[in-house]
């Protein structure tokens, strides 16, 4: 079969759902009613599609794990063509399903989410006669860089029954899964997050057809969390880190985007030996961080400045004081602190160099990633980086289509529907 692109609409408002099919669909083969829009919306999701799009195969995310009888059932009535179980359902439920689905005319696709071999469970499903198996990674694993086409390719080689392939696809990926041997192709942030969602599909539509890959700076995992936070910002970062990283009272002092690894200094107030030692240490794009217990008096200055733009060092960050600023701020070098003052120290050398410190109230250690701008400062785990890099990324992607959808005569609360999802009544625990 020639490859299909089915478009996965994972919204919680199904008027912004509505909106972007009806741009995927000049590209797209299959829409799909994805499991957040089915769940916040219901089956009138389906039912919608179905209405707006009639002769299009409907496909209904349910991802069910019981009673698959009566979903898809459900499911099939409100207009869905094709309806998901879990692989990881008793094969009661899968059998159930596929009953039920042949009864009402409506294809089954299993889901091998979560699966301990996705291989023998593919060939389980094929023999309880499902219609399609789904090798799909996760978000979550997704956002930790994994990928899902070596796990494809062995499923393809061993079921008969046509295969799909969800997780993380994009432009420079949709090619790869074809070659890999998957008959449907399940996109949905490379598209779902396009300004252009139309232009997004078409571009993806032509990478399947062509099985070669489309080069593109978005929709993508990055293994390197480095090269994702330099195209991200402090706010997006916090977003995906759950409002969380920031530090308290740390100022852009000399403006200046930072971002790299942090070399950590604990020192006295005023003793400005071990911050400047810290930069004979430092490597080309590292952060010195001082801990500097947030006196006011200078531990770092014009000369400490000028020498980490000599070796190329990404910026400064003290809880504390720094001084000489009109200096610093002529040769570009960036200075967040918590205060400003004419007067120094003494280099007494009472400190510590690469040793977990507080800075702002949060914990640094050495490696960990140190990420500021116009916002202030925002500090990311060394061994968190790659999932926090990824999530960050998703948030900003996630708001250029949010914006693009403004600047098309709209506003923000009618865009996110706030008052819909405003919270009520209960209580928590």
């Amino acid at each position: 079969m020639e490859p299909i692109l089915q478009v996965a609409l994972d919204f919680i408002n199904l008027s912004r759902a509505m909106e972007i099919a009806g741009e995927a669909s000049g590209g797209a083969d299959w829409i799909e009613a994805g499991t957040p829009l089915i769940k916040s919306e219901g089956l009138d999701s389906v039912r919608r599609l179905r209405a707006a799009f009639k002769g299009r195969i409907i496909v209904a995310d349910m991802k069910v794990m019981d009673t698959g009888r009566y979903e898809v059932e459900a499911a099939a009535k409100a207009g869905a063509s094709v309806v998901t179980v879990l692989g990881v359902a008793d094969d009661a439920t899968i059998k159930e399903a596929v009953d039920a689905g042949r009864n009402l005319g409506c294809r089954i696709m299993v889901d091998l989410m979560g699966a301990q071999d996705n291989v023998s469970r593919a060939r389980e499903a094929e023999a309880l006669g499902v219609d399609y198996v789904c090798v799909h990674l996760s978000i979550d694993a997704q956002m930790k860089g994994l990928d899902a086409i070596s796990e494809l390719e062995k499923v393809c080689r061993n079921v008969s029954i046509p295969v799909a392939v969800a997780g993380g696809i994009n432009s420079e990926t949709a090619g790869d899964a074809v070659r890999a041997g998957a008959s449907i192709i399940i996109v949905g942030g490379a598209i779902t997050k396009a300004e252009d969602a139309a232009h997004a599909a078409r571009i993806i539509k032509r990478s399947m057809r062509s099985k070669k890959r489309i080069g593109t700076h978005l929709y993508k995992k990055y293994a390197d969390p480095l090269e994702a936070f330099l195209r991200v910002s402090a706010a997006n970062i916090s977003d995906a880190m759950h409002r969380s990283g920031h530090m308290e009272a740390i100022k852009a002092f000399s403006p200046g985007r930072v971002v790299g690894k942090a070399v950590t200094v604990r020192t006295y107030p005023g003793d400005w030996a071990k911050p400047v030692e810290a930069i004979d240490l430092a490597k080309a794009g590292d952060v010195i961080v001082v801990d500097a217990g947030g006196g006011s008096i200078a531990v770092w200055g014009e000369l400490a400045s000028q020498s980490c733009k000599t070796k190329k060092l990404a910026g400064v960050v003290i809880d504390g004081a720094v001084r000489d600023l009109d200096e610093i701020k002529k040769m570009g070098f960036p200075a967040y602190a918590k205060y400003v003052t004419p007067t120094a120290g003494e280099p007494l050398g009472l400190g510590e160099i690469n040793v977990p410190v507080k800075c702002g109230g949060v914990l640094v250690r050495p490696g960990d990633y140190v990420i500021a701008d116009g916002d202030g400062v925002v500090v990311v785990p060394g061994e968190k980086a790659v999932e926090v890099a990824n999530r960050a990324v998703d948030v900003m992607e996630k708001e250029n289509r949010t914006r693009s959808e403004i600047k098309k005569g709209s506003t923000l609360s009618k865009v996110m529907e706030l008052r819909k999802w405003e919270k009520k009544g209960g209580c928590c625990v």
